[in-house]
Formats: structure tokens, sequence, C-alpha cells
């Protein structure tokens, strides 16, 4: 979709789209009461300056549309597509460490009763597995900043690949 497209759109229209980048209502609204942006860069610093200000109630209330690493979305929106495109390593993964990635996620909820949250686009299941490990050792609040700076860079992904760059 072109930036245009975009400013063009209705609110609920556009609110269908920004949800899917990430859902967390204040955070779709305020993307969308932006509008017009005009380039895809004033867009994403929007989105980016905005996501920014999130905390543990808007990562709690985006995970409810994140399934585990390793899991498959049970959706069939878009939200559900772009998931599964992210997780399409993992998907590949070999059965061992398949295995390890679900024992901590396991062990990820246990310690902090949420679902671990990373950016899988771009890393292999055993980066994806050590990023586990490594914030397992985390306390709380570090925690919750490491999992909002995940759900951002998720976010501005999603983004990134729904708008086109400007011509």
């Amino acid at each position: 979709m072109r930036i245009e497209e975009f400013d063009a759109q209705s609110p609920s229209d556009a609110a269908a789209v920004v949800a899917v980048w990430a859902a967390v209502p204040a955070w779709v609204e305020e993307v969308v009461a932006g509008r017009p942006y005009g380039t895809r860069a004033a867009l994403l610093a929007r989105a980016d300056a905005v996501a920014r200000t999130w905390g543990e109630a808007e990562l709690d209330v985006a995970l409810a549309d994140h399934p585990r690493i390793g899991d498959r979305h049970p959706g069939e929106g878009a939200s559900a597509q772009a998931s599964r495109g992210e997780q399409a390593s993992v998907a590949g993964a070999g059965d061992d460490v398949a295995a390890s990635i679900a024992e901590a996620n396991a062990a990820y909820e246990a310690r902090f009763g949420r679902v671990f949250l990373v950016r899988a686009a771009g890393r292999t299941p055993e980066e994806i597995l050590a990023q586990a490990r490594q914030r397992l050792a985390n306390d709380d609040a570090a925690e919750v900043a490491e999992a909002l700076d995940q759900l951002r860079e998720i976010a501005l992904l999603r983004l990134t690949s729904a708008i086109e760059e400007d011509r």
C-alpha cells in the first residue's frame, strides 16, 4: 500500500491496518489520528515515537495476539499471516532446537507470566533460543523493557512491509 492510500483510508480501515502492526489500541488510535503523513518516513517516525511510550499494560494487551515462538498463530487474518511469515525460520528448526525452544518458552512463561516475545524475522532458530535463554536472567523490569523493544521492532517491521517506500 502506498502512503497516499493509507492517508486516505477511513479511520476504521486505517485502524484495521495499524492493528496488524501491533494490537495496542491507544497506539493504533494515535497512529491513525496523526494522518495524513505524506511519507512513509513520517509515519514510521510517529509510530516509533508513540511505541516508545508503551508500558507493561500495552505489552500484555499486545501479547494476546502473539503465539508462542514455534507455535502457529490460530487466526486466519493479516496478523496471523504476518506472524507465520515472521516465524518461518522456526518452523524449519530441527527437532532438538524446536524442543529446546519449547522448553525455553515454558521456562520463560513460568518466570515472567507471559509469552516470550522476540522479533523472529531475520533470526535463526538458534539465535531465538539464545535470546530466550539470555532473557531468562533478566529481572522483571529489564524484561518488560526488552519485550517492549521487541514488540516495537515487530510493529515497525510490519509497518515497513505494509507501506511501500516513497517514490
